[in-house]
């Protein structure tokens, strides 16, 4: 196995016994595992990445995406008898079923840092309002809900935009609370999110899943938004493990590098800072360094990191949205770009998720979606547990 010494740039400092079983005892096969319990609906659910996390906790009944792309790839891995391909604003609340949950991943371009004049009633960000008017119209509107996006939702504005979503989900009957879960705690990928969990005001949330305090996804950008919010839940979600994947564990060594003129030309972008770093490394030593080109001074470099973890994926709407890496392996350095089946990887997705389509179809699939373990960590550790303990009073 590849295995890269962990380089730290200060541009990036981050933070079995067997026993032996006679042949006259028959083998008893392993008991299948039971069929989730607790249902939801999925609004955004893009190429199914939420679905596939909370695959094992929840039970899909509805999802809903305008993509047609990237709802190939839900359905080449899900059911498709539960998908309905259009636009959020043609779905009627009345028409869907009854689910505990339900979730929107809602797009975040008015909220990202490239696009922060719109916010929260832009076009594309604004589309939360067409999700929320989906829940007003359902005779029983889910208990719980789970609104996801990217850190400018409270960053940005004061968090202005926050406290008006957490405004509009307390006046339906919501208490709410916002945490932000890194990727990078399950995967060497930092891709920072916000998951906004909101619960009916008249059911219970059990003492451990709730605290008086905010804790460590609770980031001074979260605890600022929430200063002086009603019905301000802190929810208590347990902080996951060090990771202990490597960046090489995701890495496809056998994928074919850039042509010698286009890898000539990604190379001489590497800023100086950057490749003075680089220089500095053994040379006999494996080096995996992602990057973007980014613009500085008027002229494009290519800015990589040493820390053993990726870049965020982003959707690959021009050339340097695509992340480079650039390898040296037994000496010789190259760069290409993260393959599809790489991209995957880095967002949690078992290398047996199928991904149809072109390069760009499949990079813009991962980059726009919820990495598995976060979804799953979520799922697991607070949402199943919010619903258990409310079974008796919602059984759909």
């Amino acid at each position: 196995m590849h295995m890269p010494t962990s380089f730290m740039s200060p541009d990036f400092m981050l933070q079995d016994c067997s026993h032996e079983q006679s042949d006259s005892v028959p083998s008893i096969p392993p008991a299948a595992a039971p069929k989730p319990s607790l249902s939801y609906l999925e609004f955004f659910a893009g190429s199914g990445l939420v679905a596939e996390g909370l695959k094992d906790v929840f039970k899909p009944v509805w999802a809903n995406d305008i993509d047609a792309k990237k709802a190939a790839v839900y359905t080449a891995n899900h059911s498709g008898k539960h998908f309905h391909l259009g636009s959020i604003a043609d779905v009627k609340g009345s028409a869907l079923p009854v689910a505990q949950l339900a979730w929107a991943s809602f797009p975040c371009q008015d909220l990202s840092l490239a696009g922060l004049a719109e916010g929260i009633h832009g076009k594309r960000s604004g589309l939360v309002w067409e999700w929320l008017h989906v829940i007003d119209e359902m005779p029983e509107p889910p208990p719980f809900l789970v609104a996801e996006n990217v850190l400018g939702l409270v960053s940005s504005s004061g968090g202005a935009h926050y406290r008006t979503l957490h405004e509009a989900l307390v006046q339906r009957g919501y208490r709410v609370g916002a945490m932000l879960i890194d990727a990078v705690h399950f995967l060497p990928q930092s891709r920072p999110r916000i998951f906004v969990v909101a619960i009916k005001r008249e059911l219970a949330i059990p003492a451990e899943l709730e605290r008086a305090t905010p804790s460590w996804c609770h980031p001074d950008a979260v605890r600022k938004a929430a200063v002086g919010l009603k019905d301000w839940v802190w929810w208590d979600l347990p902080q996951p493990n060090v990771r202990v994947q490597p960046l090489s564990d995701i890495i496809d060594f056998g994928a074919a590098y850039s042509g010698a003129k286009a890898e000539e030309r990604t190379l001489g972008l590497i800023s100086p800072k950057h490749a003075d770093f680089l220089n500095a490394i053994p040379e006999h030593e494996l080096v995996i360094a992602p990057g973007y080109k980014r613009m500085r001074g008027g002229k494009q470099v290519l800015e990589l990191r040493f820390d053993n973890v990726a870049g965020c994926l982003r959707t690959p709407s021009g050339g340097s949205s695509r992340q480079v890496l650039v390898i040296r392996e037994n000496g010789k350095l190259q760069s290409r770009l993260l393959t599809v089946r790489e991209t995957a990887r880095l967002m949690g997705a078992p290398d047996t998720y199928k991904i149809p389509g072109t390069y760009t179809d499949g990079y813009k699939a991962m980059g726009d979606a919820v990495a598995v373990p976060v979804a799953k960590w979520l799922a697991t550790k607070l949402l199943s547990p919010l619903a258990n303990a409310n079974a008796a009073q919602h059984k759909p």
